[in-house]
């Protein structure tokens, strides 16, 4: 174990996109555990969407970013938390977290399941796209599904759960021709296009002319009006994020056809999965069995070194990434 801790924090609030200048890194001792706690060195870091919207306020200026993260206990003075013992937590963009055992949650033992897919396919990523696909969609077998961002964490993981839950047809969006590919020759997407060629609405009629019954949206913007045209009767929307727009504050409200929403008997409805984390042990039983059989992959995205926290954290914001992003400890 080193004997110094690195936290990352944010300096300014951002207008637009964020710079490497909205951030520092800070060394200090490894602290020490109180009673009761234990000393975590971290492994894997999640960057993620979310994390920009939070900057606008919710993180606190001059102190470590929060965020979700696996370590190793490395001391520990609490008889739940024994040395060796590796554990999720949300004290993320730092190398060494002190925690009590409510503030942690020990990971369970799936015999060839790689780590990362903890914080991928697994975490909190997984989690959302099983959580919007079973519980606000509550997809049937043969229905066909639309996803925005599809090329990312949750956009992956929701291409492939769908499959796995005997979806139709399963089409995405993303942004460029090498995403679009990896859409449709590894995740198992059936269609998928280039937001950038043409206006939304387009794409997405020519992808699948006939319509779709759920939409899972990680985007907003646009792509939540051309859906609420594609969608059949008693169709869903699943709002997830509105990435288009954590960078973009004075982008134009969304243009959708209200009374379509009546017409068709549409529902539209958001949800935050930290309400939704009773459903942990379900996903496990969903997906582990289909990760060791090789029916299912961890789409991931895995920077080495916690020194390029803030490179990783900027590069999926710009869509530099295919899958979840992850930073690991070199």
């Amino acid at each position: 174990m080193t004997e110094i801790a690195r936290t990352v924090q944010q300096t300014a609030r951002p207008v637009g996109f964020p710079t490497p200048d909205h951030f520092r890194f800070v060394e200090s001792p490894v602290p020490a555990p109180a009673p009761g706690t234990a000393l975590v060195e971290n492994l894997l870091w999640s960057v993620d969407p979310y994390h920009r919207e939070m900057m606008d306020g919710d993180f606190e200026l001059n102190a470590p970013l929060e965020g979700r993260t696996l370590g190793r206990v490395v001391a520990s003075r609490a008889p739940a938390l024994p040395e060796g013992e590796v554990v999720f937590h949300r004290q993320g963009w730092r190398t060494h977290a002190v925690v009590g055992p409510e503030e942690v949650r020990r990971l369970p033992h799936h015999p060839g399941v790689p780590l990362s897919a903890y914080l991928s396919v697994l975490g909190g990523t997984g989690l959302t796209a099983y959580v919007a696909l079973t519980r606000i969609a509550r997809l049937r077998a043969g229905e066909d599904v639309f996803v925005s961002g599809a090329a990312g964490g949750v956009g992956t993981a929701a291409g492939r759960f769908a499959r796995l839950l005997g979806a139709g047809r399963v089409i995405g969006s993303a942004g460029g021709p090498e995403k679009v590919r990896h859409l449709t020759e590894q995740v198992g997407y059936d269609a998928a296009f280039d937001y950038h060629g043409a206006p939304v609405a387009e794409l997405l009629a020519e992808a699948a002319p006939r319509g779709v019954d759920v939409f899972v949206d990680n985007v907003g913007g646009d792509h939540l009006g051309a859906a609420i045209g594609a969608l059949r009767e008693r169709g869903r929307v699943v709002r997830v994020g509105t990435i288009s727009q954590y960078n973009t504050p004075d982008a134009p409200p969304v243009l959708f056809d209200h009374a379509a929403v009546v017409e068709k008997s549409l529902r539209i409805e958001g949800f935050l999965v930290k309400d939704h984390r009773d459903a942990q042990e379900e996903l496990y039983d969903f997906a582990v069995p289909h990760l060791r059989s090789g029916a299912l992959t961890a789409d991931e995205t895995v920077v080495d070194g916690f020194e390029r926290i803030v490179e990783a954290f900027l590069l999926m914001l710009r869509g530099g990434n295919t899958g979840k992003t992850l930073v690991r400890a070199i």
